[in-house]
């Protein structure tokens, strides 16, 4: 499928059985699984309000597994936005997300402006391993957004989405000088909503 020039790419990353594809699933078509199946890699499309036009919102859904470090790659360097998916049951799965941050932070450089959305997933279980504080540390270290969801209940799911297109807004509020192309490209995604 060709590039469209007004794709704006989100990847989500974690490790297997956080629930990164009961996120997906949930906020594409609203349905979740109790079963799970894991993913190698799979791509959503959901068409978001931009301004006064019509975006695509493209979300890579990854592998959790690490057998596939190229196509790791080359999500982080396609990805406009990334979200980091943990389970709150798992302290294990909070420590796997560092040296993905890492490999964002070597590709992308500077990742000041770019959306990142720390999750913590399965806020509905009650076999906590993470604190909500210890999460929000983590946010503060790495500099990005903290949420706490649930796939299962549907807590906080729309609303990270949503949230993950504001924090690019703020960066389109910046006073870099940018050219006329990017300029426009950026008005485009400039008032980003979920539909």
């Amino acid at each position: 499928m060709p590039e469209q020039s007004n794709d704006y790419r989100v990847v989500v990353f974690g490790a297997g059985g956080v629930g990164k594809s009961s996120l997906v699933l949930r906020f594409i078509k609203g349905t979740f699984r109790d079963t799970y199946i894991p993913t190698v890699e799979d791509t959503y499309r959901q068409v978001i309000s931009c301004d006064k036009s019509v975006c695509t919102l493209e979300i890579t859904d990854t592998t959790g597994s690490h057998q596939f470090p190229a196509m790791q790659r080359l999500s982080i360097s396609k990805g406009h936005a990334f979200i980091l998916v943990y389970s709150i049951t798992s302290r294990q799965s909070l420590e796997e997300l560092k040296p993905i941050y890492q490999q964002v932070l070597a590709i992308k450089g500077n990742v000041e402006n770019i959306p990142i959305m720390l999750v913590g997933n399965k806020s509905d279980e009650t076999q906590r391993e993470v604190e909500t504080k210890e999460g929000e540390a983590q946010a503060n270290i790495w500099k990005c957004a903290f949420m706490e969801t649930s796939a299962k209940t549907n807590t906080n799911v729309k609303e990270l989405f949503q949230e993950l297109l504001n924090l690019d807004k703020k960066r389109d509020m910046s006073l870099n000088m940018r050219s006329s192309k990017q300029r426009r490209a950026d008005k485009l995604k400039a008032k980003c909503s979920v539909m």
